[in-house]
C-alpha cells in the first residue's frame, strides 16, 4: 500500500507545509523509514533567514515516529491518541544545516512503548551519509482539564 503525503496528512494532526514527510519508504511494528524533500523548500515554516537548522531534525524525526504509531494503532483496529514530543536526548548531529540536495531518509526506530508512551531512536540520513541522531520520548497529551 502506498503511503504518500495525502495518506501521511490523514495520519498525523500535522497541516500544510508542517507536514515535513512526503511518503513512507517501509514500516513494520519495530520502525519506519520516510523520505522528504521538504527541507528544500524555501517556503519550508521551519526554515529561519534562509536556513534550515539541523535541529529542525527532531521535528523531521518525530513526525516519522507520529505516523509509525498511527499505522501501528490503525494495524490493530485502533486509533492513536494524541501525543507531544516531551523530551530530546543524545542529539547527534555532523552537519549545521539540513540543507543538502539529496532527499533526507528519516527512521524512527521504536526503543519501548506503546500506543500513549513510547521513546523511539530516530536518524535523519541523506546521501552523504548521517546528518543527526536522536532519542525521543512521546507521552499522551493532556486531556483538558486535567493536571500537567
Amino acid at each position: 500500500m502506498l503511503i504518500d503525503k495525502a495518506a501521511i496528512r490523514r495520519l498525523i494532526p500535522h497541516a500544510g507545509a508542517m507536514c515535513l514527510l512526503d511518503e513512507v519508504a517501509a514500516w513494520d511494528e519495530q520502525g519506519i523509514r520516510c523520505l522528504t524533500v521538504t527541507h528544500r523548500d524555501p517556503a519550508n515554516p521551519l526554515r529561519r533567514a534562509g536556513r534550515l537548522s539541523v535541529v529542525h531534525a527532531v521535528e523531521y524525526g518525530g513526525q516519522a515516529a507520529a505516523v509509525h504509531g498511527a499505522l501501528c494503532a490503525r494495524r490493530a483496529g485502533q486509533a492513536a491518541p494524541p501525543g507531544y514530543l516531551a523530551a530530546v536526548r543524545d542529539l547527534r548531529w555532523s552537519a549545521a544545516e539540513l540543507d543538502v540536495a539529496a532527499p533526507l531518509e528519516v527512521a524512527a526506530q521504536l526503543l519501548l512503548g506503546d500506543a500513549a508512551h513510547c521513546i523511539y531512536d530516530i536518524q535523519i540520513a541523506a546521501a552523504d551519509g548521517v546528518i543527526a541522531t536522536a532519542r525521543i520520548t512521546i507521552l499522551p497529551q493532556p486531556s483538558p482539564g486535567s493536571e500537567p
